[in-house]
């Protein structure tokens, strides 16, 4: 009785070659999954990124849709909602609180939509929704309230143009100035310095120069503001500080319980 040689058999070699065609083959196949996966991951990370920050995104879309509006309406239109022409001198705080909001000086939404996610999502994401609106709300309204005050009294007392009462302050810089301030109890030592440093270089210089405007006063004013608001950051986690364990996971044993013979 013969003895059968040992070595691969042709059935074997089919398989290799099998085999062979089908690892290349799953090695092209495993990289277009990564780059899939890959595109995934990333749209999940930015999905996830706006679904968190609601009150920043519904807020950029209004002012997209008033921006469309803007652009698409008759040139007296978009002059009398930039400047608040409405005839005679008046002080009234009412309309820039309003519309200030609502509006974006100049037109351009692309710019803000980049400064709202990089300050206001951001600001959301660490304060949450209510706090990051507070902070917002009230850098907007105080530097209004403040901005138009003081032009109220300069027109009152002859520093100013009549005409100069009827300047609508349109925009939404000063919510973005205080929430840009507030960031600084983001920002881990000692960086934090610097960077309040850098936010009050950056709104101070324009008030210091000799043409300075009452949005100036307010921008600084709006700063001034969210610096102030360091107690509605007590609670928010700060940049360096780790993440506390979940309370359901058990923590690794010391050398010591390891060494230590069980209980009989």
């Amino acid at each position: 009785m013969s003895r059968k040689s040992p070595g691969p058999t042709a059935d074997s070699d089919t398989d290799n070659g099998s085999d062979n065609g089908t690892g290349s083959g799953t090695g092209t196949g495993t990289g277009s999954d990564n780059g899939r996966r890959r595109s995934r991951r990333a749209l999940s990370a930015v999905r996830r990124w706006i679904v968190t920050a609601p009150g920043t995104y519904s807020w950029l879309a209004v002012l997209f849709v008033t921006t469309v509006l803007l652009h698409r309406t008759t040139p007296a239109f978009e002059h009398g909602a930039s400047d608040g022409s409405s005839g005679g001198p008046s002080w009234d705080p009412v309309r820039p609180l309003i519309s200030g909001v609502l509006w974006i000086d100049g037109g351009h939404w692309l710019p803000y939509a980049v400064l709202f996610t990089v300050f206001h999502a951001t600001a959301e994401h660490w304060l949450g929704t209510l706090r990051w609106l507070a902070v917002a709300a009230l850098a907007h309204v105080l530097a209004v309230l403040l901005g138009e005050g003081v032009l109220g009294w300069a027109v009152r007392y002859g520093d100013a143009s009549p005409s100069a009462g009827n300047t609508l302050e349109v925009g939404v810089s000063y919510a973005l100035a205080g929430v840009v301030a507030v960031l600084t109890y983001r920002v881990p030592h000692p960086w934090r310095y610097v960077y309040a440093f850098a936010v009050l270089v950056f709104y101070g210089v324009p008030l210091a120069a000799d043409g300075r405007t009452v949005t100036d006063l307010g921008h600084v004013t709006a700063v001034l503001t969210g610096l102030a608001c360091y107690r509605l950051t007590r609670r928010a986690p700060s940049a360096g500080k780790r993440r506390a364990p979940s309370q359901g996971k058990r923590e690794a044993p010391s050398p010591e319980e390891t060494e230590r013979p069980a209980a009989q």
